[in-house]
C-alpha cells in the first residue's frame, strides 16, 4: 500500500521482521525494497516469504527453533529491558534507517502487537520516523498531529482510526463516512470499520494519538 506525497526516494528504508503473522499479498509484493533488513528472533522466518537477505539477526533466540537464516547474530539475554523487536529497530536506526516497515506486526501475541503499535507512535511523534506496520493482509500507520497521512487505498478496503487517546480535530477524507474536525473519545467505536471506495485517503489530527488501520479485503 502506497503512502502518497513525502520523499520516498530519499528515505533509507529498513524492513524489520517481527514475530507475528505474515501473509503473501499483492500489496506486500509491491513494497519498495529495503536498504537494510533486520530480523527480530523468530521473525527471521519471514525472510523466505519476502525473498530477502537478512543483514542482522537480533534477539535472545527463544522463539527461532528450526529457523535457518544465513546472517550475523546479535545475541541478547532473555532477561532484558527491551523486546527483540525494539532491539531490531535500534539496529535498523543505527544503520541509518529513516523509514521503518515492521513486517509480521499483527496476528501474534496481543501484548507484543500493542507494544509495537505504541512504539511506532512514539517513534513517529518524537523522532519523526515514518513507520508502517503490516502482516500482508493487515496494515497500520501512526497518526499524530505532526504526521498526517495520505494513502492510496485499494477499493473495498475497511479502514479504522483507533483512538489510543482522546482525539481533537480528526479529519478523514476519501472514505464512505468522512469527518471534519471531529473530537473522538479514547477507545471510541465511532471511527472503526469505515469503507474506502479506492484512491487517496487522507487523515489528520489537531490533537491526540491514533493508529489508522486498513484491511484491503475481508473474507466473504
Amino acid at each position: 500500500m502506497r503512502r502518497l506525497g513525502g520523499a520516498e526516494e530519499q528515505a533509507r528504508i529498513a524492513w524489520v521482521l517481527v514475530g507475528g503473522r505474515l501473509d503473501p499479498s499483492p500489496l506486500l509484493a509491491a513494497l519498495p525494497r529495503p536498504a537494510v533488513v533486520v530480523a527480530a528472533d523468530g521473525g527471521a522466518r519471514h525472510a523466505a516469504l519476502l525473498s530477502v537477505q537478512v543483514d542482522v539477526w537480533v534477539g535472545d533466540f527463544d522463539s527461532s527453533a528450526g529457523v535457518q537464516v544465513d546472517a550475523p547474530r546479535e545475541v541478547h539475554p532473555a532477561a532484558k529491558d527491551e523486546t527483540d523487536a525494539e532491539l531490531a529497530i535500534r539496529v535498523a536506526r543505527e544503520r541509518g534507517a529513516t523509514e521503518l516497515v515492521l513486517l509480521g506486526a499483527f496476528g501474534g501475541r496481543f501484548d507484543h502487537t500493542l507494544a509495537l503499535a505504541l512504539l511506532a507512535l512514539r517513534l513517529t511523534e518524537r523522532e519523526g520516523l515514518r513507520v508502517t506496520l503490516t502482516s500482508g493482509n493487515e496494515w497500520g500507520w501512526p497518526l499524530t498531529p505532526a504526521s498526517p497521512l495520505s494513502l492510496d487505498v485499494p477499493p473495498g478496503a475497511t479502514l479504522s482510526v483507533l483512538a489510543v487517546s482522546d482525539l481533537r480535530g480528526l479529519s478523514l477524507g476519501g472514505v464512505r463516512w468522512p469527518l471534519t474536525e471531529a473530537d473522538i473519545p479514547l477507545g471510541s467505536g465511532w471511527t472503526v470499520s469505515n469503507e474506502a471506495p479506492g484512491g487517496p485517503v487522507t487523515a489528520s489530527l489537531r490533537g491526540g494519538h491514533a493508529i489508522l488501520t486498513v484491511l484491503p479485503g475481508l473474507p466473504d
